[in-house]
């Protein structure tokens, strides 16, 4: 058992004047943060379990620790005999690890001797360090006459530090750049390693270059920043010429805007591969604005309305009329489908939080994701919770109290049968209660209707509903296998549960808040216009025209014609612009999107353009294809909710179906817009009429 300097001081501090202190009259008594005192008191109670005492957190009372005399004095006894540590063994592994980053070969016992610690110690965090690389594509060895030698790339390299920063100092992190905001400088490197005015000055910059990054991103792209700069300086280069997708044009303008104004302030100069690397990392950010990102990703749009609505059918809970939902997981998911293709993992400090708090909504959307993304491959936990926790807000109302029930049958119904239940629910949070039964009880009155999932460690012949053999030890594989049940059977376990049962509706963008009169109605007139708007002035031309960039200039000078914009020169522009960063043809149809938001644009406008001889752009799947159907789908730059429903309305219906895509390809003026009318009239009848 190890305790830092400040865990000590805590403990005496409680038990002096018990009761009198709160968390934070001991933060401001040892001058640290109060999400400090929290993370060490954390600690405390464990250490306090192994003297048998509890520490009670009463907000009334102070803080007070219990239990029995005898026990407090064993705890006093080992507080004045003990030594304390300021390092925990964490914080040794994290210098470990930067060690081996610097020097990438050292003799067991020096590395031992520089970081304080015995051989012995330095082998069980080598052991664990190493299994941990390896996720990261870096070796390391250990050799008897040579010692310990690291192998890597230094992209991996960099990779590791972040992840391992972030995933265990995530809140020392957050707190560390609030004292140095507030002007509490150190000469001492933060965590060890970090140079407080580099961090500082990145936090500065970044923030002020590219404000709309969500919080935990944010957070990480500083951290990757700040290790970019560090290594570089050290002359620890990437010289291996990466890859990078052409979509990455954006953030690597951001990304040279940044480190030019590092550049101006320190001696440290960035690479074009350092460049690189960062706008990748800065592609595969999330924003916290949900309307930043593009509205129309058809292809996308119709993949995460269908991960809606499969959510939905397992969970026995209409959730497809949630647009702010929609919205959501469509920022979401653009960014983290990014970072899987680069294989950049995302650490969430929420996950196991929230697998507690919605296992069974955890199930589901792991299940859709995975049925609805095959191609990507496998979401890790981290990169679940973030999804799961958009359908948690959507789901507020709802809390879920599903408790699953299981019964374990035994052949006795004693003995190994207690083991084996209290293995079950520490193994699989999603069983909430387990029952134990003999085989001749249920043989003789067990109702099994009353349980979500029979386990048996024997076969039962004479039952005739699905149960999942296991062994009487719980192995691995029979965890997983009792996992797979519940997922496969969520439906079932949903129905008569709490989510059906809740008669409130979710709500809709309109229902959030209680709304007055005048905000009713403007919604009402944002939503008339916006139909009217697309229906008035929805066209279909036949045109000669060669090139998609000369049609989409006629139909944007057509529109300018009819006043529906005014500028037609920089609304071209702004097309050019989008189709510069990634492909507007439709896979698998033969329709090209071109679209953009633009303060020209007066009202919607949508537009196609049917040729007769194919012209070629590039798809949204990177590759080239042939189209010819070109639509036009322009938006002023201000939009409402409302407005922003009818555009992903019209973007989403595109290939909603393979009639559908028959339909907007067929070049007919009257079916396209007995189409329109009708996702109109259904959009009204779910979203206007019944509100």
């Amino acid at each position: 058992m190890y305790i830092t300097s400040r865990e000590k001081a805590i403990i005496e501090l409680i038990i002096k004047t018990s009761g009198k202190h709160t968390a934070a009259s001991i933060a401001k008594y040892l001058n640290v943060s109060v999400r400090t005192v929290h993370r060490d008191l954390n600690t405390i109670e464990k250490t306090l379990e192994s003297f048998g005492l509890r520490l009670n957190r009463n907000p009334n009372q102070g803080l007070m620790i219990e239990g029995k005399y005898e026990q407090l004095f064993r705890l006093m006894q080992y507080l004045t005999t003990t030594h304390p540590i300021d390092q925990t063994p964490l914080e040794k592994k994290l210098l470990l690890l930067l060690s081996l980053f610097e020097e990438e070969s050292y003799k067991i016992q020096a590395l031992a001797n520089d970081l304080g610690i015995s051989v012995s110690t330095l082998t069980a965090y080598l052991d664990e360090i190493t299994d941990w690389l390896r996720d990261y594509n870096i070796l390391i060895t250990r050799k008897r006459g040579v010692g310990v030698e690291l192998f890597g790339k230094e992209s991996d390299k960099r990779h590791a530090m972040a992840s391992y920063f972030l995933q265990n100092f995530n809140e020392e992190l957050i707190e560390r750049l609030f004292l140095l905001e507030k002007g509490e400088y150190s000469s001492r490197k933060v965590l060890g390693y970090f140079k407080a005015d580099y961090l500082l000055a990145i936090d500065r910059i970044v923030h002020q270059v590219h404000p709309n990054l969500a919080d935990s991103d944010y957070l990480g792209f500083i951290v990757h920043l700040c290790i970019t700069m560090q290594r570089t300086e050290e002359q620890f280069l990437l010289e291996e010429r990466l890859v990078y997708p052409n979509e990455i044009s954006n953030e690597y303008h951001l990304i040279i805007k940044i480190c030019q104004e590092l550049e101006l302030m320190y001696s440290v100069s960035f690479t074009k591969e350092d460049m690189n690397y960062l706008a990748v990392i800065l592609k595969g950010s999330k924003l916290k604005a949900v309307d930043a990102v593009p509205y129309d990703s058809v292809v996308l749009s119709r993949m995460i309305k269908n991960v809606i609505q499969d959510v939905s059918t397992q969970l026995n809970v209409d959730m497809t009329k949630d647009f702010s939902l929609y919205q959501g997981l469509l920022a979401h998911m653009e960014p983290a489908l990014f970072r899987l293709k680069q294989q950049m993992g995302m650490y969430n400090p929420l996950t196991e939080e929230i697998q507690k708090k919605y296992p069974v909504l955890f199930m589901a959307v792991r299940n859709s994701l995975d049925k609805e993304f095959k191609e990507i491959g496998h979401f890790s936990d981290d990169e679940i919770a973030f999804v799961v926790l958009h359908f948690g807000s959507a789901l507020v109302m709802y809390e879920e109290d599903l408790s699953i029930k299981a019964l374990v049958v035994c052949p006795t119904g004693i003995g190994t049968s207690k083991m084996l239940a209290s293995r079950i629910k520490q193994e699989i949070s999603e069983i909430d209660s387990v029952k134990i039964s003999s085989i001749k009880e249920i043989q003789q009155h067990g109702n099994l209707i009353n349980f979500d999932i029979i386990i048996s460690t024997v076969r039962l012949p004479f039952i005739n509903i699905d149960y999942v053999l296991v062994s009487p030890l719980l192995n691995e594989e029979n965890i997983q296998t009792i996992r797979s049940f519940l997922r496969e059977n969520i439906e079932n376990l949903t129905k008569t549960k709490q989510y059906l049962k809740t008669k409130q509706k979710i709500a809709s963008p309109s229902t959030v808040e209680k709304m007055s009169i005048m905000e009713i109605l403007q919604e009402l007139k944002d939503i008339q216009r916006s139909i009217e708007s697309v229906l008035s002035h929805f066209r279909v031309y036949s045109t000669s025209l060669k090139s998609h960039d000369q049609i989409i200039k006629e139909m944007v000078r057509i529109s300018e014609k009819e006043k529906l914009l005014s500028n037609s020169i920089e609304v071209i522009e702004a097309l050019k612009n989008r189709e510069r960063q990634g492909g507007l043809g439709i896979p698998n149809t033969e329709m090209g999107l071109f679209h953009c938001r633009h303060k020209k644009v007066n009202e919607l406008i949508f537009k196609i353009s049917s040729v007769k001889d194919p012209v070629y752009i590039k798809g949204m799947d990177n590759k080239d294809m042939p189209i010819r159907h070109v639509l036009l789908l322009l938006a002023p730059e201000e939009l409402s909710v409302r407005k922003q429903e009818i555009i992903s309305l019209i973007s989403t219906s595109l290939i909603e179906s393979n009639e559908a895509i028959m339909i907007y390809s067929s070049g007919n003026e009257d079916l396209i817009r007995q189409k329109l009318e009708s996702i109109f009239l259904d959009y009204l009848h779910h979203h206007v009429i019944k509100e």
